[in-house]
């Protein structure tokens, strides 16, 4: 299957410094990509580039296999970190402008805005302006102003900056909910626990270059480092804890590491065999934000 988005040694620089470098990626159909990297790491270039707000020096951008990327395209739908709404309008008449510019007629557009108000109940919210909502009532109407016209290529740049906990779910599900539609979703994010929840695949730039890219799950498994965590009802002897060489890391939870992935049966049933109320065991696969810290800095120094 091709690609919904594929970057094709895309280069940018700015003042002798290379901005975007040699970078190459594909965004397939149906899939939530993250774009990942510490900040000044070249992100928000790359998603200018994609818009097609700033052109490449060199390298081709291509959507569907065609090279005519354009932030008016109806096919695509971008959230700035730098939130675009006009304060002075009214969210329900902005919503509605914002919808009939991507080719809707006013009946369609007031449907669609109505349907997306009451899904995230503030319908109460439409003859308000945007200059008297908050900071997260502004980021709301902004996700919908990106996606009511219904792009397949859907981007957001920290798309839950500013979101309590209960916004942040909320734009989550409907986030996935548009991946289950067909959409793809490329969005930059700091907050690595939503990687690791909402992610298929992704990219991690640093200094304007690929430095890991992958299937999520793949990536966690490439970086494993064979360590185990049990947890108990009861507290491990000291004799048990120096015999398997466990670590405690909280209260009853424990850990240890081998070096041979091929003795973990002979080490399950050993530890099984001795006076241990055991609960659960488990593989601990790194989390992506300790990838995170670990590949930057390597990045860093290398």
């Amino acid at each position: 299957m091709n690609p919904l988005l594929e970057l094709k040694h895309v280069n940018k620089e700015y003042q002798a410094v290379k901005a975007v470098n040699d970078v190459s990626f594909k965004v397939p159909a149906g899939c939530i990509f993250g774009l990942l990297g510490p900040n000044g790491a070249g992100k928000t270039s790359m998603i200018r580039i994609i818009t097609g707000i700033t052109r490449a020096d060199s390298g081709e951008v291509l959507l569907n296999g065609t090279n005519t990327l354009n932030i008016k395209d109806p096919s695509i739908g971008y959230m700035p970190e730098e939130r675009g709404l006009y304060k002075k309008m009214k969210v329900g008449e902005q919503l509605i402008y914002l919808c009939r510019l991507r080719g809707f007629s006013k009946a369609d557009a007031e449907k669609e805005v109505v349907q997306w108000m009451r899904k995230f109940e503030i319908e109460n919210w439409w003859n308000k302006k945007v200059e008297e909502l908050s900071k997260g009532m502004s980021q709301k109407i902004q996700f919908i102003a990106t996606v009511v016209h219904r792009p397949k290529l859907i981007i957001l740049d920290e798309p839950f900056s500013g979101l309590d906990p209960i916004n942040s779910n909320l734009i989550k599900d409907e986030i996935i909910n548009l991946k289950n539609q067909g959409s793809s979703i490329l969005f930059s994010t700091h907050r690595m626990e939503q990687v690791e929840e909402m992610c298929e695949e992704i990219v991690l730039i640093n200094k304007g270059k690929i430095i890991l890219d992958g299937k999520v799950l793949d990536i966690r498994e490439r970086f494993k480092e064979n360590k185990f965590e049990i947890i108990t009802s009861e507290k491990i002897s000291d004799s048990i804890i120096q015999k398997y060489n466990l670590v405690e890391f909280a209260p009853l939870n424990y850990s240890f590491q081998i070096q041979d992935l091929s003795i973990i049966k002979s080490r399950t049933r050993e530890l099984l065999q001795e006076d241990i109320s055991l609960r659960s065991f488990k593989e601990l696969l790194p989390t992506f934000n300790q990838l995170f810290i670990q590949i930057v800095n390597q990045s860093n120094h290398e």
